[in-house]
C-alpha cells in the first residue's frame, strides 16, 4: 500500500560540491528534501525509488555520481548505483533520515511499477524526473516554443494524476521530460493518492518540478 510519495528533480546539481563553489539550485535542494521528509513522516516500511528507464537495485544502496562527472575515492561496493537520477533520489533519502533499505525501479513499464507500489506493505515513492531542458537560450538543449505549454500541462497532471491528462509520450521526449515514466506509474494506481503540493522552477533553463502525495 503506497502511503505518500514526492516527486524530485533528477540533476545531480542538488548535491552540494558537484557544481563546485557554486550552488545553483539551493532553493530547489531545500524543496526536495522537504517532499522526501514529507514521504518519510508517513512512516513507510518500505522506501522505493522510480526513476527513468530499466533499472533494478536493492538493500542498502549507495549514491554514486561518477556518471554526473564527480569523482568517487570510496572502494566500489556491489550496492552502488550510479544512474543519476537513482542517485539523488537515493541521496536525498539519506539527507532527510532514511537508514533502511531501498529499492530503485525503472519505470519503463508503468503497470509493473504500480503492482509494486500496491502490494501490502507499507511503502514511500521517490519518483525522480523532471519536466523539459528546452527553456530559453541556457537550457541544456536546444530552446523549443511547446515547452512552455507542455510544463504546464505537466504540472497539472501531477496534480490530478489523470489518465487524460498524461503528456504526449512523444512530445516529451523530445523537450527531455524525464518526469513522464515514473508519473506514469504513480497515475496507474488510480484514485488511491492526493497531492498535497506542487510547485515548478526554471533554472538553467529546465523545468523542474516538486510535489507529494498522500494516501486519500
Amino acid at each position: 500500500m503506497l502511503v505518500a510519495a514526492a516527486l524530485l528533480p533528477p540533476t545531480a546539481l542538488l548535491v552540494p560540491g558537484v557544481a563546485g563553489r557554486a550552488d545553483p539550485l539551493a532553493a530547489e535542494r531545500s524543496a526536495a528534501l522537504a517532499a522526501t521528509a514529507c514521504v518519510l513522516a508517513a512512516a513507510p516500511d518500505a522506501l522505493v525509488v522510480v526513476v527513468p528507464g530499466t533499472l533494478r537495485a536493492e538493500g542498502r544502496l549507495r549514491p554514486v555520481f561518477t556518471a554526473a562527472g564527480v569523482p568517487d575515492v570510496r572502494p566500489h561496493t556491489a550496492g552502488d548505483v550510479d544512474d543519476v537520477p537513482a542517485a539523488v533520489g537515493l541521496w536525498l533519502a539519506l539527507e532527510a533520515g532514511w537508514a533502511g533499505s531501498v529499492r530503485a525501479l525503472g519505470a519503463v513499464d508503468p503497470g509493473a511499477v504500480a503492482a509494486e507500489l500496491g502490494g501490502p506493505e507499507r511503502v514511500g515513492a521517490l519518483l525522480v524526473g523532471g519536466g523539459s531542458v528546452r527553456r530559453g537560450p541556457d537550457a541544456p538543449l536546444p530552446e523549443d516554443a511547446r515547452a512552455e505549454s507542455a510544463d504546464d500541462a505537466l504540472v497539472r497532471w501531477v496534480r490530478s494524476l489523470d489518465p487524460s491528462q498524461a503528456p504526449d509520450r512523444s512530445l516529451a521526449a523530445e523537450l527531455g521530460m524525464s518526469a513522464v515514466e515514473p508519473v506514469a506509474a504513480l497515475a496507474a494506481l488510480g484514485a488511491s493518492l492526493r497531492c498535497t503540493a506542487v510547485a515548478a522552477t526554471l533554472p538553467l533553463g529546465a523545468t523542474y518540478v516538486v510535489a507529494t502525495w498522500e494516501a486519500a
